[in-house]
């Protein structure tokens, strides 16, 4: 067949191409894994993985450029009116926008590696993730923007309609700005709380009356997780412009507070005795707080609270649980007649000297 002629021009063409996309595809290989094995020497555990991450975008952009080469070795511009040019322009696009979302992922990868939320003082480590996963979605949103920018001003017509639309560019702005108030009012509070960081991840909040953690932030909302397995969905802006509870703004460890009513007459001394005792046998307590005080006078009885100490806000809760039930039973056992009643006194207005004598 004249088709596989060596002496045909669209066969050397055919073969040529061909040998050019397998030397790339060996190429990438082979550069893979030369990054690869560079990563894998760095002292950091996590770099290893980074190779792993970016290996298909830029495996697809090594074989795209043996593309684009081949195609201006063959001079082809278009193949039935479609423009050669212009769809390896948009893959050309496409293909650095996947690199660049990957190799923001990679960065994160690596920075947070380091970083342990699950460790008891993991206050630096949930500050560290909390600004790498807002700075990876604002990445993100970014590198989509400008790729679908760039793809939409490379067809004429579209960049034409956006000439003729530059004169009322000004109204159109205004109209876009305040329809678009509120998602840029969010961006721009994700990015505050990005840097301030009055929350972070895993932190133990109180929002509308709710006791919760911070699970995820976004650009635009913030899950917390409650503590009976719902999830409390808050817009971003909100812990910038309402007031809330941060348990652990400044470090993992919390008081916990037990309150206990007696009546007046209960020897306090001996509940403060009885209760080092009960935290020694605690082992939610870490060993720092322990105290008991009368903070409240009643017409019916006293409040004493006991404030103990944990290293974390899921302990804590543990702590206050157990502490209560071990104070409670010994008020029970051993001091049942202080425990708060109610006194009555009974009188009789009748005088007595009419009273009838018997």
């Amino acid at each position: 067949m004249e088709l596989f002629n060596f002496e045909n021009e669209h066969f050397r063409l055919l073969l040529m191409s061909a040998v050019f996309l397998v030397a790339a595809f060996i190429l990438s290989v082979w550069l893979y894994r030369i990054m690869k094995r560079i990563l894998k020497e760095n002292k950091n555990p996590s770099w290893k993985n980074i190779a792993s991450v970016i290996q298909y975008p830029f495996k697809a952009l090594v074989l795209l450029i043996a593309i684009v080469f081949i195609r201006s070795h063959i001079g082809v511009t278009d193949i039935y009116g479609i423009k050669i040019g212009l769809i390896l322009y948009i893959l050309f696009l496409t293909v650095m926008s996947w690199l660049g979302i990957s190799i923001v992922k990679a960065i994160k990868i690596a920075v947070i590696a380091g970083y342990d939320v699950n460790e008891s003082d993991n206050l630096k480590a949930r500050k560290m993730h909390t600004q790498m996963r807002v700075f990876e979605r604002i990445s993100i949103f970014l590198i989509l923007f400008i790729t679908l920018a760039l793809i939409l001003l490379s067809f004429e017509t579209i960049r034409e309609i956006g000439v003729s639309l530059l004169a009322s560019a000004g109204i159109a702005g205004l109209i876009i700005g305040f329809a678009a108030q509120k998602s840029i009012s969010m961006l721009l509070a994700g990015f505050q709380i990005a840097i301030t960081q009055p929350i972070r991840i895993d932190d133990v909040v109180i929002v509308e009356g709710e006791w919760g953690r911070i699970e995820e932030i976004t650009l635009t909302y913030v899950v917390v997780a409650i503590w009976d397995k719902r999830r409390l969905m808050v817009p971003v802006n909100y812990f910038i412009d309402t007031p809330f509870q941060n348990w652990t703004r400044q470090s993992a460890d919390i008081l916990g507070s037990v309150f206990i009513y007696v009546d007046y007459g209960f020897p306090v001394d001996k509940l403060r005795e009885y209760m080092d005792e009960a935290l020694a046998n605690n082992p939610w307590w870490d060993g720092n707080v322990k105290v008991l005080q009368v903070t409240n006078c009643t017409e019916k009885s006293m409040e004493l609270r006991a404030l103990a100490s944990a290293k974390d806000s899921p302990s804590a809760w543990d702590l206050r649980v157990k502490l209560r039930e071990d104070l409670l039973e010994f008020l029970r056992l051993s001091y049942p007649e202080y425990l708060p009643r109610t006194r009555v006194k009974m009188v009789d207005d009748e005088p007595s000297s009419s009273k009838k004598q018997v």
